[in-house]
């Protein structure tokens, strides 16, 4: 990631980490916290909320307590945002208003405003989630507008790419879409994220402008 951000003449820290931690049993987890890693993804519900409740447990217990944002990535169907909205700090995969709606409604009151980013499949794959590009500013706009949410960004899963100058092209589109919706003034200064780019393709979508990259194999090897 340095040597990507140095490339792309930016500041390191002008791009952050997310450890993807979907399968990886929670002493894996509790390695990389000890590494200084603050932030993990997870892919499934089920398994995401149960990581959570057995660091709160894990804590309570007399573990060191530690500052920790779970971010849920992967795809979400309308029966699983109550426990996504109670546990989660922030979602990935927004592609659809009924989503944003139900986290709105079902975010607890006593929790901070649910962090999301709208994901969009920028290329088209017919086997990614998102939202078509050209429906981005409607979806950004409704979104914004509703209680107990926090509009941050944008979010793209592209079909894999050979090569850093394929890889760059496709992430450029995206990063071309954040600033639209930025220009825009949709989220105001707090959307300020561009979550693109894994263990394959990491280097282009720095260089592309990502603020976020998404890595779990680099981390904690193959599954």
């Amino acid at each position: 990631m340095a040597t990507a951000c140095a490339r792309a003449g930016r500041p390191v820290d002008s791009v952050q980490l997310l450890a993807v931690s979907k399968t990886m049993p929670l002493p894996s987890v509790l390695e990389a916290m000890a590494a200084g890693q603050a932030g993990f993804g997870e892919n499934y519900v089920q398994e995401g909320v149960q990581k959570i409740e057995a660091l709160r447990a894990w804590e309570a217990e007399g573990g060191r307590p530690v500052q920790v944002a779970w971010h849920m990535i992967g795809p979400l169907q309308s029966n699983k945002t109550r426990v996504v909205a109670a546990h989660f700090d922030w979602v990935h995969s927004v592609d659809r208003l009924k989503i944003a709606e139900r986290l709105a409604e079902q975010r607890p009151a006593e929790l901070a405003p649910l962090q999301v980013c709208i994901q969009v499949n920028i290329d088209g794959g017919a086997s990614k989630s998102g939202v078509a590009p050209e429906e981005v500013l409607a979806l950004a706009r409704a979104v914004a507008a509703l209680p107990r949410l926090a509009l941050r960004g944008l979010m793209t899963i592209p079909e894999p790419q050979s090569g850093f100058e394929a890889q760059r092209a496709v992430h450029a589109r995206a990063r071309t879409l954040f600033e639209q919706v930025r220009e825009a003034g949709i989220g105001g200064a707090a959307f300020d994220t561009l979550s693109m780019g894994m263990t394959a393709d990491l280097e282009a979508a720095i260089d592309a402008g990502s603020t976020l990259v998404r890595v779990g194999t680099a981390i904690f090897g193959a599954r």
